[in-house]
């Protein structure tokens, strides 16, 4: 692994457990066991070394989110997979890393999306055909509306303006706002395939609270 990655790979792991303005290259140079200079070889500035953590966090979700959607049976069972990874994604971030993104590097999120890089959004749309072509989405339903529906849909869980963290969980808002629109979109047949795997997610939570 060369020194580029390494560098990522560690500023990733500091600045989810700390932060982002938390975090100073100092820090990072002294957790490594390398000099600052090494760093600032590789980049810039702390600007440009967010930007590749931010690429490499989310190359990772992609090409996770792209497995698990060809290797799952129908696309339900993937969205449960997907809504796991997202929720294991945000347990593992601290609340300091999401507040200085939202505060002070809201910009490089945008850009992500724009750009089409950003996981959850790129992939929806992607989401909605295929559940349609497997008779599980409603084929009249308009593929353009309900992306930017269940988008928002995922925005809003990053939203602590409209969603209080003291009222709920992110994973409870995912869940339930996703979930029901889901609902409001299926057949008979994604309808049923909704309540098998939601049983089944009940069933497992109570396995593991066990």
């Amino acid at each position: 692994m060369d020194y580029r990655q390494r560098i990522i790979e560690e500023a990733a792991a500091m600045f989810r457990t700390y932060g982002i303005r938390a975090v100073t290259m100092d820090m990072l140079a002294n957790q490594m066991g390398i000099s600052k200079r090494t760093i600032y070889e590789v980049f810039k500035d702390k600007d440009e070394l967010l930007k590749g953590v931010l690429k490499w966090m989310t190359k990772k979700q992609r090409i996770l989110i792209d497995k698990t959607l060809n290797e799952s049976e129908n696309v339900i069972e993937a969205i449960f997979k997907i809504l796991d990874i997202m929720t294991e994604h945000l347990r593992n971030m601290s609340p300091a890393f999401r507040l200085d993104m939202k505060r002070y590097h809201n910009d490089l999120v945008k850009k992500l999306k724009e750009t089409g890089e950003f996981p959850y959004y790129k992939e929806n749309k992607e989401i909605i055909i295929r559940g349609i072509n497997q008779g599980i989405f409603r084929e009249n339903i308009d593929i353009e509306i309900t992306d930017k529906c269940m988008q928002e849909v995922i925005r809003m869980t990053n939203d602590n303006d409209i969603v209080s963290p003291d009222e709920f969980t992110n994973e409870k808002v995912i869940r339930d706002f996703y979930i029901n629109y889901l609902r409001g979109i299926s057949t008979q047949k994604g309808l049923d395939l909704i309540n098998l795997y939601d049983k089944k997610r009940i069933k497992e939570n109570k396995g593991h609270k066990n």
